[in-house]
């Protein structure tokens, strides 16, 4: 696995990754890092590599853009001494062009996230351990579907800095294509974005087994 002992992993995101976390910081007792994908990983790692002893931390906001994760970057994430940041971001950013079509200065194009996001690649990892990369999805089979195709778009950027910095990369939109070819979008996610139990449960082993988790080994 790519951790070490003690190592601290932030997770920044969305609604997504917030999952309604505690604030100021998701971590520590009563479900404090949500009822997401990211209280998934904590309880696996904790599970199967308690000497780890790893510290996770869900620094997800609900409604965040790429621009909004920038804007709290440094103070929700570099100052607090990440040794790895996992980020799953760009739902949002699409969603508010088709939700809110009128309101032209919420959209953010493909070409802004890739700067932003390629941004906070660069201001990251001299910082860090490490980066891992995660494609933003939307659960529609249909891939000429506007909102999907610009997901898609995002999705294609993020694969593109991951090879480019050479970072793990866990492709979730392309784990949903697979898991939906075999139950229905709603099933999953009421509005086809923010995923229940199994989804969660999906997000959670592709995230692990880009970083390297073994299933076999541990303590169990």
């Amino acid at each position: 696995m790519l951790f070490s002992e003690h190592d601290k992993i932030i997770f920044a995101g969305d609604s997504v990754t917030a999952a309604g976390r505690a604030l100021p910081a998701g971590e520590g007792l009563f479900g404090a890092h949500g009822n997401g994908y990211v209280s998934y990983i904590a309880g696996f790692v904790d599970a199967v590599y308690p000497w780890m002893d790893l510290r996770v931390v869900n620094r997800g906001i609900s409604g965040d853009r790429i621009c909004e994760l920038a804007a709290r970057w440094q103070t929700d994430v570099l100052d607090d001494s990440p040794d790895w940041v996992a980020v799953m971001i760009g739902v949002n950013d699409v969603w508010r062009k088709f939700d809110s079509p009128h309101m032209r200065e919420s959209h953010i194009t493909t070409e802004e996230y890739r700067m932003t996001l390629t941004r906070l690649i660069e201001e990251t990892l001299p910082k860090v351990k490490g980066m891992i990369l995660m494609t933003p999805y939307y659960l529609e089979p249909n891939r000429s579907d506007p909102m999907r195709a610009e997901l898609d778009e995002r999705g294609a950027v993020v694969k593109e800095l991951a090879e480019k910095y050479a970072l793990p990369l866990a492709d979730i939109q392309a784990a949903f294509d697979s898991f939906l070819k075999h139950m229905y979008p709603a099933a999953v996610a009421w509005d086809r974005v923010h995923p229940n139990y199994i989804g969660c449960a999906l997000i959670c082993k592709v995230f692990l087994d880009a970083v390297g988790f073994d299933w076999k080994g541990g303590v169990v």
